[in-house]
């Protein structure tokens, strides 16, 4: 255990730190999760309207370095092409 007042400081942001991003990693998760869901299910209303709402999700946490920016893009742009498939078909 920490002895010093900054080092108890220090330990406590990291725990309060620790749940924020467990907690928005797996909003993040969630969301993406929503929009698979639909695709599987053939909804393309239902995924486009819940990309809408992933897409500022992944954006955000990326630019608050919860995820990095290259992922954030990976998962909106295979997300998208899953997307346009299924308006194709």
């Amino acid at each position: 255990m920490a002895n010093i007042k900054s080092a108890k400081k220090r330990a406590k942001q990291t725990v309060v730190r620790n749940a924020r991003n467990t907690a928005q990693r797996s909003q993040l998760r969630t969301s993406i999760k929503k929009v698979i869901k639909a695709l599987d299910a053939n909804d393309l209303a239902g995924a486009q309207e819940a990309f809408a709402a992933a897409q500022p999700l992944i954006d955000r946490f990326s630019s608050r370095g919860l995820i990095h920016r290259n992922k954030a893009a990976r998962h909106k742009s295979r997300l998208t092409a899953r997307i346009k498939a299924l308006q194709a078909a």
